[in-house]
């Protein structure tokens, strides 16, 4: 038989391996192994060894939710739930650790262990008629065999000789019914003559021991993949809560209160509101700044009100929500900035930044947003950067005032002095600090609350050093979806299916592109990946998918979509360095919707600064890769539009917190700055994706033909605006931007009709060329297709006779010297641009 010999890491699924064990958790275990090594006596018996195991078992994972016991010639088995009456779901054969006569070896499965596991495994299977059995183990207290029910399925239960031989032994049709007869003249032929694959985690906890005693905490990493192979979310097979989109009910339901709102369920459907008079909090972020707006005003001297509602209240509550959403975004966003630069540095708390002792009221929050996170460290007064050394400019135009804050208020008007009664079922009631305590300051308690939690920007492998559950930037998207949809109630596809959906419908894509440029028939990405040879090639052909998601909401999809370009680039060997290395010895893979990046040894990657203040450089190449691939595939391939305003906003969050969990520190600063994020605000814009001026199938050629600026400008200009790292550079740009749009929405209202007609027979004609859906389906019928392009082919020609004709009458003249001289002015400053940044 082939072995095939995996560690515990190897065997844990990818996203319950990620997941942080508490100190608590690990304590536990460390208490427990050490008992449980103190008792083991060599020359004490099997029972005696099987019991302070199942004591150890118990203490740690089982009891009281899952039985462990004996269960008839079994040595003993894990129960899928309490009692006796559920099935036995993990099934053991135990050996003294003296007994290595009878032990199985890594080398060698044939032994009268594992004929007594296969006689178990039958015994249940066929006898009990028990479907449920999830792992089996064989062990000596310090070696351990784990194999997987799939195997024994597979090698044993479907294979008809074998079970044939058991069924004729286990009626008396052999010989005789003793046990040593199925070892050895069923058992140890069958797998003495077998070719299959066996597979199978192995360890020994004898190679554990020092670090289960050393008194150094911080290697106990070593442990969890220990300890989580031998829990019930992995021997049972447990659905463990992994997927990155689960809704924390919790800090949801508090944040709502700290910003003034509440869910409530009407006609069937959830909806967010602000809560009803009575109920009101003065303190909470939504009271506060309805009552400045109303205080100062601001309302009826808005010049864009009436499209956030009908009546003043309508408007005044749209805009305060707007303003709160906003604001929450940058809070939150610096939650996880902070989270990652702790983390960054070993778990260094000196770089905490977002408490109150640093952020007492209003006034220095509204600094930290617009004095240190919107300008350069150099560009920073002495004060700002004494106060704030540590947290690095991002060039994000989150950090930069909003229209809608230049119109009305910003943070900074709200008042300092209120507070608010903490939430009933506060998770504060936890921290001694806070026991007691009914009200707080509005700021200082949302400071709390927000510590209170494990803020990451993904997944990682780590002890939690306080029980702190993980909110990462997916529930915060599920959040934000869920309050936007405060009128209608909130709709939000599942990671699961948007995972699916870019899966299915990318791979393919990227498949027809290359079939298309390369003259190929490749159906999957294996094929692809046999017949690739220039890396940067196929990098550029990946990097030419479009995709555009017309109603974006949070940006789950397009996050969704960024993962799968990145893995397909993984699958294909294509990922590489700025030097066009590629990254052979990492793989990036997609698990429950997030992306894993893991080693040749697959372990987790994790990007650190070293003591001395820099960062190892195949950790730094690893990191700056990751960064510039969804850097490059975020400006080229992604583009989304939503109606509602806030939507767009929590979609380029989302999209700059992708970018954050692969910021790194740049080497030209000695390690000291982190790598700007790039403008991928232009990609993500407010509009209604259900209207348009023209058709989608309409030819638009003529319009840039005649258009002042040409496509190639526009594009350059909005290639500068991504790359632009000054505000000022980014205001000039935008301006640019707007003019050529309103020349090019001009263009398209003022055209000939003829022109219009032309255009839409060149969409159809242009529509009938591909004559097959995303699938590689046939649509129409291919015969009927043709003649509808000869009919169509006729009249164009017709069109463009008339057209001619008519332009042929008509001297076109028209004094454009002003307008050139302003369109060469700003062609070369975007051109000055592009080839700056």
């Amino acid at each position: 038989m082939q072995l095939s010999v995996l560690s515990p890491a190897q065997s844990l699924e990818k996203a319950y391996r990620l997941q942080n064990v508490s100190r608590e958790q690990i304590e536990l275990f460390k208490r427990e192994y050490t008992l449980l090594f103190n008792r083991i006596n060599e020359k004490e018996s099997e029972e005696n060894a099987k019991g302070h195991l199942m004591d150890f078992l118990k203490n740690v994972y089982y009891a009281p939710a899952y039985l462990v016991a004996t269960k008839g010639k079994t040595d003993f088995v894990i129960h899928t739930g309490r009692e006796a009456a559920t099935p036995a779901g993990v099934l053991f054969e135990t050996k003294r650790p003296a007994n290595r006569t009878e032990m199985v070896t890594r080398e060698n499965l044939n032994a009268k262990a594992m004929h007594e596991l296969i006689l178990y495994y039958f015994r249940e299977r066929i006898e009990s008629k028990n479907s449920d059995i999830r792992h089996l183990v064989i062990t000596n207290l310090y070696e351990w065999f784990i194999f997987d029910a799939a195997v024994f399925e597979r090698v044993f239960y479907r294979n008809p000789a074998l079970v044939k031989e058991y069924k004729a032994w286990m009626t008396g049709q052999k010989v005789s019914t003793s046990n040593d007869l199925f070892y050895n003249e069923i058992a140890r032929p069958f797998l003495g003559s077998l070719t299959e694959e066996i597979s199978f985690t192995w360890f020994d906890l004898r190679e554990y021991d020092q670090t289960v005693r050393n008194a150094d905490t911080a290697d106990d990493r070593k442990l969890l993949a220990l300890y989580k192979v031998l829990s019930p979310a992995h021997l049972l097979k447990l659905p463990a809560a992994t997927d990155s989109n689960t809704l924390n009910p919790r800090f949801y339901l508090e944040l709502l209160h700290l910003i003034g709102l509440e869910e409530v369920k009407e006609g069937g459907k959830k909806l967010i509101r602000r809560r009803e008079p009575g109920r009101r909090d003065a303190g909470s972020l939504l009271e506060n700044t309805i009552n400045t707006l109303e205080v100062e005003d601001i309302v009826d001297r808005f010049p864009d009100r009436a499209s956030y509602g009908n009546t003043r209240g309508e408007q005044t509550l749209a805009i305060a929500l707007e303003l709160c959403i906003t604001w929450i975004n940058r809070i939150l966003f610096l939650k996880l900035l902070e989270s990652q630069l702790i983390r960054y540095h070993g778990n260094d708390r000196t770089y905490r930044f977002l408490d109150a002792g640093r952020i007492r009221d209003f006034d220095v929050l509204h600094k930290l947003f617009f004095q240190v996170l919107a300008r350069r460290t150099a560009d920073r007064t002495g004060a700002i950067r004494k106060d704030f050394d540590r947290i690095p400019y991002l060039n994000s135009s989150l950090f930069e005032i909003s229209e809608l804050e230049h119109e009305t208020i910003r943070i900074n008007s709200l008042d300092d002095s209120l507070g608010m009664p903490l939430y009933k079922s506060t998770v504060l009631r936890e921290n001694p600090a806070w026991k007691g305590t009914a009200e707080a300051n509005t700021l200082h308690y949302l400071f709390a609350f927000l510590d209170a939690y494990d803020f990451a920007s993904e997944s990682r492998e780590s002890v939690a050093e306080k029980n702190r559950p993980l909110i990462n930037a997916s529930v915060l998207g599920l959040i934000f979806e869920k309050i936007n949809g405060y009128r209608d109630g909130s709709f939000y596809t599942p990671g699961f299916i948007t995972e699916y959906m870019c899966r299915e419908t990318i791979r393919k894509a990227v498949t027809g592109k290359f079939n298309e440029a390369k003259g190929w028939a490749c159906t999957t990405l294996d094929d692809l990946y046999n017949r690739i040879t220039d890396a940067r090639e196929a990098n550029a052909l990946v990097n030419e998918v479009r995709i555009c998601d017309p109603a974006v909401g949070s940006g789950h999809f397009l996050v969704s979509a960024l993962n799968e370009l990145l893995a397909i680039k993984s699958d294909l060997g294509i990922l590489q360095d700025e030097h066009g290395r590629r990254l052979r010895e990492y793989r990036v893979t997609i698990v429950n919707d997030e992306l894993v990046v893991t080693d040749e040894n697959d372990d987790p990657f994790g990007y650190a600064v070293l003591p001395s203040g820099k960062v190892r450089p195949d950790l730094q190449r690893v990191q700056k890769t990751l960064f510039y691939e969804k850097q490059t595939l975020i400006e080229n391939c992604l583009f989304g539009v939503d109606i509602n305003p806030n939507s767009v906003k929590i979609c380029r969050l989302r999209l700059w917190i992708e970018l954050l969990k692969h910021a790194y520190y740049t080497e030209e600063s000695g390690f000291a700055e982190l790598e700007t994020l790039p403008n991928i605000d232009i990609n993500i814009k407010q509009g209604n994706s259900l209207l348009s001026k023209f058709s989608l199938s309409e030819d638009l050629s003529e319009v840039f033909a005649r258009q002042k600026f040409s496509l190639r400008t526009y594009k350059t200009a909005v290639k500068a605006y991504k790359e632009a790292r000054t505000k000022e550079a980014k205001a000039e740009l935008q301006a640019f931007i707007r003019e050529i749009k309103r020349q090019f929405r001009e263009t398209v209202s003022n055209r000939d009709p003829r022109r219009k007609k032309l255009a839409a027979l060149r969409g159809q004609r242009s529509v009938l060329d591909n004559n097959l859906d995303i699938f590689g389906n046939t649509l129409r019928d291919a015969v009927l297709v043709e003649a509808e392009k000869v009919k169509l082919d006729t009249s164009i020609a017709q069109a463009e006779t008339e057209l001619a004709d008519a332009e042929s009458n008509v001297l076109y003249r028209g004094s454009f010297s002003g307008a050139l001289s302003f369109r060469k002015c700003w062609t070369k400053r975007a051109i000055t641009w592009a080839s700056t940044w």
